[in-house]
Order: C-alpha cells, then structure tokens, then sequence
C-alpha cells in the first residue's frame, strides 16, 4: 500500500532549492516546505486523508 501511495502522488511533491515543497494536484498551490522527503510524504497523506473525509461527508469527533 505504501509504494502504490507513493506512485500515484509522487508528481506533488518536486524538489525545489533543496526543499521539498507539497503542490496541489489541480492548482499548483503549495501546501508547504519541507527539509526531508519523509515529511513531505507524510504532509501530503494528511491533506488526500481530509480530501476523502470532506468528500464522503464524514464527521469527525470534536468537530462541529
């Protein structure tokens, strides 16, 4: 799972000055800078995770 994640969002994460920087997939707005790969990853699986949420109209605890 974790390498089929990582080929289908692996275009919104580029390189840029020796950061890795989180792109939006239809804007190209930038979701944040980060010094190492990993965290970029683990950025870009928070925002797909709250995309689905929204989009399936889940509620989650403590939200009103």
């Amino acid at each position: 799972m974790r390498r089929e994640f990582d080929s289908r969002y692996s275009h919104m994460i580029k390189k840029i000055k020796g950061k890795y920087v989180v792109l939006s997939e239809t804007t190209g707005r930038s979701f944040g800078t980060y010094q190492r790969l990993k965290e970029a990853k683990k950025r870009l699986a928070q925002i797909e995770f709250f995309k689905h949420v929204k989009a399936r109209g889940i509620k989650l605890r403590g939200r009103k």
